[in-house]
């Protein structure tokens, strides 16, 4: 009897130390479990991100067993997504990091639901709840103002000052709450979507980003940060620079024999600068226009330089393209190209975009006119040459 109940408490010892282990393992990945009550079974859950073009992209989806899911993975950094139930109304964003996540699904309205268990979620709860209250304050003070016409008893004055100062504390409120959590990967997507703002501050956003821990300043996200950056501070000096007015910069680039040759080796009286491909559709049907222009003012002083953005990544042989292009369209003027598509240097000095594209220069090099085509080309440089 004795070796059989010393067997038994051996068993449940070692059961014991196994449950402990197990509650004490840290897991390597993300592990999200959301409970769901009255949603079906099958319905399907998905954790989406939006791409460069806007589009919608589900990067993880789980299926409701039960009244529950779970989504589990791995990610290499900290990424703000938002959490879709199919038949559920609304979304509610989550940041997806390596963490237990839980989630108490509202079914009435996701956006209701709550999420614990990760420190930059409780800091996106927080966030959210402040910046929603401070909207509905200025919401209401709004109506209160609209309405003035129909209470005298209003002070639109006092009404006007406190709609200011709300909208002092919406625009300040971001880097508030980011000074308070130095250390949270929150902060690091926020400064990301203020990043993106048409008006964005990137003295400010730069600045906001030097006081963050040392552990956020080198995430990956940060250092993506500052490229993105970079790249924004690039774009807007070659949109400023490219401007009605400006000189048009100067740059050089390969001939389709291979040699260089530099904008300021073909300036006539009037140049003109027609950025295009032998893929882009547009440019090709705005060819023949251009050549029309061209024949009959190059005798006059008119010179093109026109720059390729072939290159891409679903051409075969983009210089044989270029070439047989040109000569299919009968362009006889001068030809440039780095065969480099979009991230053509030249391309990126003017900040382009799409094609196509022109400059208009006058004879000391300034630009006078911008994406002319069709007639509107040819009556800008008979204004000049006439």
């Amino acid at each position: 009897m004795k070796p059989i109940i010393s067997i038994l408490v051996l068993c449940l010892l070692v059961f014991s130390c196994k449950t402990e282990e197990k509650q004490t393992v840290k897991r390597d990945g993300y592990y999200i479990s959301a409970t769901a009550p009255g949603v079906y079974n099958g319905i399907r859950a998905y954790l989406e991100t939006t791409d460069e073009r806007g589009r919608k992209v589900a990067i993880d989806t789980a299926i409701v067993m039960n009244e529950a899911f779970i989504f589990e993975g791995k990610v290499d950094y900290p990424r703000m997504l938002n959490l879709k139930i199919n038949s559920v109304r609304g979304s509610i964003p989550l940041i997806l990091e390596n963490e237990t996540i839980t989630i108490s699904v509202n079914k009435d309205n996701l956006t209701n639901s709550k999420i614990e268990g990760s420190v930059a979620n409780s800091a996106l709860a927080e966030y959210t709840k402040t910046i929603s209250e401070l909207n509905a304050k200025r919401f209401a003070s709004s109506r209160k103002l609209r309405s003035q016409q129909q209470d005298s008893n209003l002070n639109i004055e006092e009404l006007k000052t406190k709609m200011n100062d709300l909208s002092l504390k919406i625009e300040n409120l971001p880097y508030e709450f980011i000074e308070k959590n130095k250390d949270n990967a929150f902060s690091i997507i926020q400064l990301q979507k203020l990043a993106k703002e048409k008006t964005a501050d990137f003295s400010k956003i730069e600045k906001a980003l030097t006081n963050l821990s040392e552990s956020q300043q080198n995430s990956i996200p940060a250092n993506t940060l500052k490229k993105q950056i970079q790249s924004k501070r690039a774009e807007l000096a070659a949109t400023k620079a490219t401007e009605i007015g400006q000189i048009a910069p100067s740059f050089s680039a390969p001939t389709p024999e291979g040699k260089s040759l530099a904008l300021n080796d073909v300036k006539g009286k009037l140049t003109l600068i027609d950025f295009w491909a032998s893929w882009c559709k547009p440019c090709r049907r705005e060819n023949p226009n251009v050549v029309k222009v061209y024949n009959k003012y190059h005798s006059k002083g008119l010179e093109i330089i026109s720059v390729s953005l072939d290159g891409s990544r679903n051409q075969r042989d983009p210089k044989a393209a270029w070439i047989k292009a040109i000569e299919d369209d009968k362009l006889t003027w001068s030809h440039v190209s780095n065969l480099s598509y979009f991230n053509d240097p030249v391309a990126k000095a003017y900040n382009i975009r799409s094609i196509p594209a022109t400059f208009l220069l006058d004879e000391s090099g300034k630009i006078v006119a911008k994406n002319l085509r069709g007639d509107a080309l040819e009556k800008k440089v008979a204004e000049y040459l006439n």
